[in-house]
């Protein structure tokens, strides 16, 4: 059995691709993402819970808040990369892993993180790190 719990947050960003596959996305261009943040435990810890929300909350606004209203093509942590949906995914899990990693979310039980960007009503990516 596993237990989850998720926090939703959202962010604006501007960007562009490189690659013919990408066609007009090549040029810049926004997006707007809801932002998911799926926190999994084997077992609840000693006050019932999979992870504070609070603290879970606010660690994703502390994190998209580095990236929303910027244009990424400018930003050197994604130099080099286009900064695809999935890529983004995999950059906000990491960082969950690093504020577990620090004791900020209260989460001792944790086994996953799962990190999901809704870039509309019918397209969404996700990343997924076990613990």
């Amino acid at each position: 059995m596993t237990y989850s719990l998720t926090v939703r947050d959202h962010m604006m960003i501007a960007h562009s691709f490189t690659g013919e596959m990408f066609g007009p996305a090549q040029r810049l261009h926004g997006a707007t993402y809801v932002v998911d943040a799926t926190f999994r435990a084997d077992a609840l810890d000693a006050d019932g819970v999979v992870v504070d929300i609070g603290r879970a909350s606010d660690a994703l606004r502390s994190i998209l808040s580095t990236l929303s209203y910027r244009n990424l093509d400018d930003a050197p942590e994604f130099a080099g990369v286009n900064t695809t949906t999935e890529r983004l995914c995999s950059f906000v899990a990491e960082r969950l892993v690093d504020a577990v990693r620090e004791d900020a979310l209260g989460a001792g039980n944790l086994t996953g993180i799962e990190v999901t960007l809704h870039e509309s009503h019918v397209a969404w990516a996700s990343f997924a790190v076990t613990l």
